[in-house]
């Protein structure tokens, strides 16, 4: 009697172990999973290949105006220059046009001025045959300050006043003296900060004077 009742026994644990298994089994529906942890990239959009190779080119930030300017306004057409002369009359470097134009901005002050003007006396009186003109635009000062400097060093070419500095400032002579040589064309084929000796008065003489033999 007392086998029987153990069997019996056993069979009722054993199917309540199994009803437990199972109702465990059904437990675990994906309504009661716990929520998947969300990617680092959810719900950033990111673009196919096709749609990447499709976008039109960034395009690239064009040069400033300054960046392609070179020095001296080289290769470029000289600024206006219109100014009273020294002794009368007016310099307007427009009606210069077909002539090679020598411009130099200086001061009766500036010693590397006063050293320049005897070389240039000399290159001026050498290649006028050629139709070169010089010209020498003071900064600043009074006519009669002007005049005498002109006279003491015996200047053969025109001289204007810049009273107010405009000119100089249009040019861009922010430091004196500062030579430009512009071409037939009015076209500005090289420049140079003074003082400067023959060799580089001579060099730009050549740029604005082709086919010369010019010499210093």
């Amino acid at each position: 009697m007392l086998a029987r009742l153990s069997i019996v026994a056993g069979l009722v644990v054993g199917v309540a172990v199994a009803g437990l298994a199972l109702g465990g089994i059904f437990a675990l529906t994906p309504e009661s999973l716990p929520a998947a942890v969300p990617s680092p990239t959810a719900g950033i959009a990111t673009a196919s290949p096709a749609a990447v190779s499709s976008l039109p080119p960034t395009p690239s930030p064009s040069p400033s105006p300054s960046a392609t300017d070179g020095p001296f306004h080289v290769g470029r057409p000289a600024p206006p220059l219109v100014v009273p002369q020294v002794g009368g009359g007016t310099i307007d470097l427009a009606s210069l046009r077909g002539k090679p134009v020598w411009v130099n901005f200086m001061a009766t002050w500036c010693p590397p001025c006063q050293d320049e003007f005897p070389l240039m006396n000399s290159f001026a009186a050498r290649y006028e045959e050629t139709g070169l003109v010089v010209l020498a635009i003071d900064v600043q000062e009074d006519e009669p300050a002007v005049a005498a400097f002109a006279e003491s060093l015996g200047a053969v070419f025109p001289m204007g006043l810049d009273g107010d500095g405009e000119a100089s400032r249009e040019w861009g002579a922010v430091a004196l003296p500062v030579h430009f040589w512009n071409d037939t064309e009015g076209i500005v084929r090289d420049g140079a900060l003074g003082g400067i000796g023959p060799d580089v008065m001579a060099d730009g003489l050549r740029s604005i004077l082709p086919g010369v033999d010019v010499t210093p």
